[in-house]
């Protein structure tokens, strides 16, 4: 069971590094182990049982390790969403604008911040994929691109909240996808 790093911790705040491949033993089960924490988070006795919050991502700052990986787990219509990524890099992404409509929450932020958070609606993302044990490029659009964007923002110290527009939070693009 890891312990979150709260947005009141410096350390969430730093760049991470990347990690070297091929993959030593301990990264390679962390990042298994953060993918578990996801999964096991979305079981409602597990979060009552260990008092934890749901998520859909985590990074690995997130545990305290400023390294360039992060897992994300989430269920979309039937589909199941599974990434144990090293190293992720946006190489594209669409003009196309996309926001939560609940606006965006963390496991390490426990303030609220209300406001929209506009991001790419459509990402390409090159990373070594842990679970394939190989390079994958990731095409993800709506939720999965958001909560990709969201997770890798983590690795440059940025949260989702600084994202915010300051002067008009609620400020609702036209142009973008709500989801």
């Amino acid at each position: 069971m890891f312990t979150i790093v709260k947005d009141t911790e410096k350390k969430l705040r730093e760049k991470s590094v990347p990690v070297e491949l091929p993959l030593n033993a301990h990264d390679k089960k962390t990042l298994l182990n953060m993918v578990e924490y996801l999964k096991n988070s979305q079981d409602p006795e597990f979060v009552e049982k260990h008092h934890i919050r749901e998520g859909v991502g985590l990074a690995a700052p997130q545990i305290g390790l400023n390294k360039r990986m992060l897992a994300v787990y989430f269920k979309k219509d039937e589909e199941l969403i599974v990434h144990a990524l090293v190293n992720p890099k946006i190489i594209a992404h669409s003009v196309k604008m996309a926001y939560l409509s609940t606006g965006e929450g963390c496991l390490s932020v426990d303030s609220e911040h209300p406001g929209y958070v506009y991001r790419p609606n459509k990402v390409t993302i090159q990373a070594f994929d842990v679970i394939k044990n190989a390079p994958v490029e990731i095409v993800a659009r709506g939720f999965e691109a958001i909560v990709l964007q969201h997770e890798m923002d983590h690795l440059d110290g940025i949260l989702f909240y600084d994202r915010i527009d300051k002067t008009s939070p609620m400020k609702q693009d036209e142009n973008a996808i709500s989801i």
